[in-house]
Formats: structure tokens, sequence, C-alpha cells
């Protein structure tokens, strides 16, 4: 008797135990659903959109037409090219090497904003900021200059954003409507040069008003981690990035299709993994929105009300709409309602400034500095709404002033 209760009662502790790894196995899959829906919010969105328009426009092989396949696969190549650099070391280098030319605070600052600033003219903004904002937050904290992290990473954001709205891949907006334009290299340069240029004398402005510039620094404190990129690596990288901005450029000298066979087949011999380190997420939030404005223009009721919201109010639209659903989106949605691209490109790319979520790059700075310091999330969300709000109001001052 004694021998069946012990076993019956060892019985429902398995049960128990059972049941218990069901349930942490549930939660388990409850936590890990909800961080991806809470860390890929706009490619829910996108595919939450794409599925419900369909209702309406019912799918058929018109769909295919929808998908800008140009644009995907100049920006596939780009990731991977920037990956693979980023990788390699060789943004680490650079900026290793200029930190350790500086002598003073201010002049440690001025360079931590503005690579970001002028990287993201070349590896988009979101890239700069991975690489750069983690680089500011060890030397600043190997600096002993801690309480300039908040500040200083706002104004790498800021950078970061503003810098990469000068070319055509300096982010995936840009890229997106370069694409179907029609404008030159030059032309695209030409138009947003003006908002660079402003933006480039507001950050070294800002950057007056940071405490402490005309400390001195020492050697120690300023040098930065050291890497050995492989130089043939980066030789090889460096080419077929040279060979993607040709495609942008020079779309008929170079075939995008010509460039995502090369990149391939290079990463494939010299780095497989990186293959495995791209953003796809983004790429298929594109394709989301792509089939999602393709239903919504070929809704006449929608078209119209959308085209009479957008046309001859691209840039405060474009801005407007930017600050709810963030720019990629905004450039995606609104592309399809007006003709005049060129001030679509000033309205999504000013439109980047203001909220958090107005650039999901900027979302990329607050974790960063975040995850490292918890208890800045108030001070960082405070400083970073109201200095890029104040960069907004001035952009577009100038732009319906001067431009």
């Amino acid at each position: 008797m004694r021998f069946t209760q012990g076993f019956n009662s060892w019985g429902n502790r398995k049960i128990e135990l059972g049941k218990e790894y069901v349930l942490m196995e549930k939660n388990g899959r409850r936590e890990r659903v909800r961080a991806f829906l809470k860390k890929e919010i706009v490619l829910v969105a996108a595919w939450i959109l794409a599925v419900f328009s369909a209702f309406f426009v019912p799918p058929d092989p018109a769909y295919i037409n929808y998908i800008d396949f140009k644009s995907l696969g100049i920006l596939w190549s780009l990731m991977v090219i920037v990956a693979g650099l980023q990788k390699n070391g060789l943004f680490d280098m650079v900026g290793s090497s200029l930190l350790s030319r500086t002598e003073y605070l201010w002049q440690l600052v001025l360079l931590l904003v503005l690579l970001p600033f002028f990287f993201g003219m070349l590896i988009t903004n979101d890239v700069a900021l991975i690489t750069f904002v983690p680089f500011a937050i060890y030397i600043l904290k190997r600096s002993k200059k801690e309480g300039l992290l908040v500040p200083v990473v706002v104004f790498q954001t800021l950078a970061a954003n503003l810098g990469s709205m000068m070319t055509p891949i300096g982010n995936p907006q840009n890229l997106y409507l370069y694409g179907i334009s029609g404008m030159e290299v030059t032309e695209f340069l030409l138009l947003m040069f003006p908002y660079t240029l402003l933006s480039f004398l507001l950050l070294l402005v800002g950057i007056l008003f940071l405490p402490g510039k005309k400390e001195r620094l020492t050697k120690e404190k300023n040098s930065g981690k050291k890497t050995v990129p492989d130089g043939r690596k980066n030789l090889f990288y460096g080419i077929l990035f040279l060979f993607a901005v040709m495609t942008v450029a020079f779309p008929k000298l170079l075939p995008y299709q010509l460039l995502l066979l090369l990149v391939f087949v290079v990463f494939f011999i010299c780095d497989r993994s990186v293959l495995f380190h791209v953003d796809y997420f983004l790429l298929l939030t594109f394709t989301g929105f792509f089939i999602f404005t393709g239903n919504l223009g070929s809704m006449e009721f929608v078209k119209d009300f959308m085209t009479s919201v957008v046309e001859g109010h691209e840039v405060p639209a474009a801005a407007a709409f930017s600050q709810v659903i963030s720019n990629v989106p905004a450039a995606l949605l609104l592309s399809g309602f007006t003709k005049e691209t060129g001030k679509l490109v000033i309205g999504v790319n000013l439109g980047g400034l203001g909220t958090l979520i107005a650039s999901m790059a900027s979302l990329i700075s607050f974790k960063l500095l975040t995850d490292e310091y918890p208890g800045k999330k108030g001070q960082y969300f405070l400083t970073f709404t109201w200095v890029s709000i104040v960069f907004l109001g001035i952009l577009l001052l100038m732009h319906f002033v001067v431009m």
C-alpha cells in the first residue's frame, strides 16, 4: 500500500512537472512572439495592411507589378556589402584612427557626431548608428564623461538621419524615391544640399552648448578599440560598394541583376555568414507596403482622397505622416499619390526628425543607450524629442521661407 501510494504520488508529481513544463513552453512562446511583435511592429503593420487591402482588391498576377524589385535588389546588395565592411572592422579602424588625433573634449564630441553624419551618406543612417553609437558609449565611458552620453547620442542620431538625406543611397526611402523619380544623381544632390548644409551648421551650434568643451583629453582616455581588418576582403567589398553606387547612378551601365549576382558570389566565397546578417525583415516590410500601396492605388475613391491630401502639400504631408508611421513607410505610401517626387524626398527626410518613431533608425540609438543605462530612458526621450522638434522646425521654416 505504501509503495502504491508512493508510486501514485510520484506519478502525480510527474504530471504536475509535465504541466509546468508545457506551461513554461507556452509562456516562452508567448514571450518570443511578444518580443518579435514589439521589435518588428512596422513589418507586422505592413502585412496586416497588405492582407486587409487584399479583401478590396483580390490577389491576381498584377500584384507582382506592385513590387519594385530594383529597389529591393540594390538595398539588399548595399546591406550585404556594408555588413561585410562592418564585420571586417573597417569603420571601427577609421573611427579609432581619427579619435587618436583628438586632444580636447570638444574635438572628441565633434568627431563622434560627425562620424555618423558623413558615414550615413554612404552606409545608411541605421548602419552608421549601429556602428558609432556603441563606439561613443565605449569612448565616453572610458573617458569618464558619461554625463555627456545622452546629448552626444542624441546628436549622433540626428546627425545620422540628417547626413543620410544627402545621397540616394543614404537611407531606404531615398533609394526608393530616387529610383522612381527619374532624377540624375547631381540633381538629387543639389536638391538636398541646402538642407544638409543647414543641418551641419545646426549640429555645430548644438555642440557649442555642451559643457566642459575645453577640457583636455589624454591619449590613454580617447584610445578606441583596436581592430585589424583583412585588407583583401575590404578591397573586394570596396569594389562591390563602388559597383553598387554605379548601379544607382548609372543603371544602364551596370544592371542591378548583375550587381546581385556579383555580391552573392563574392560573399559566398569570402564570408557567407554575412549573407545571414542582413535585415531581411526590412525587405519584407517594403514588400508588404508595396502590396498595400499598390492596392490603394487601384481603389479610385481612396486614390482620389489621398491625392487631394498629398498633391500640392508634399512636404508637410510627408513630414506629418512620418511622425506617426515613420519616414520609410510614409515614402512608400505617399509616392503613389503625387508626381512631385522631389518634394516628397524633402518631406520624408525632414520628417525623420520630430518624434522618436519618425525615423526607425532613431530607435536603434534609444535601444543601444538604454540597454546599457536603463535609468537614462526618460532623460534621453525628453532630450531627443525637444532637440529634434527644434531642428525640424528650423528646417521646415527654411523650406517654406527660403526655398
